[in-house]
């Protein structure tokens, strides 16, 4: 019997461990089309989930970016939460050091700080992003966030 045990747990630590290191995303949302270049660098998927209307006044989509994607630097009137769901990734609010953001992490991005947030570079990241008072106004989109900002994560 304690044998059985520790062959089950061995097993389901062995499990764990492969979920967590693998690079594979589980996708929640579909994946949607391509992000255009003017507001992303490398490749993601940006989804709209919750049209903003005047009842909720709230934007909630979903972005998946694949390993090195990431946003340019924006900002939002009234600020934006992040729900990471999935995989790796880095946040920078401008001025402030880069964090790493992992699957379970809430982000809150202050209104009208520049930021930017994407995959790391060997693991991609999925998040839900969520724009509250979508009538003050929902994002303004600025320079694309260099190679040179992006590889100092370490």
């Amino acid at each position: 019997m304690v044998l059985a045990i520790t062959i089950l747990s061995c097993n389901n630590q062995n499990q764990e461990k492969m979920n967590t290191n693998t690079k594979e995303l589980v996708e929640i949302f579909p994946k949607g089309e391509k992000g255009t270049n003017d507001l992303f660098t490398g490749n993601a998927y940006p989804t709209a989930l919750v049209d903003a209307d005047s009842v909720y006044n709230t934007l909630v989509g979903n972005v998946y970016f694949e390993p090195g994607a990431r946003s340019h630097w924006h900002s939002h009137p009234a600020g934006q939460i992040l729900i990471i769901t999935d995989g790796i990734g880095y946040h920078q609010i401008e001025g402030k050091e880069i964090e790493i953001i992992k699957k379970g992490d809430v982000v809150k991005c202050p209104p009208n700080v520049r930021h930017w947030h994407g995959a790391s570079a060997d693991v991609g990241l999925q998040q839900l992003y969520i724009i509250p008072k979508t009538d003050e106004g929902i994002v303004e989109w600025n320079e694309a966030v260099t190679d040179e900002q992006y590889s100092i994560q370490k």
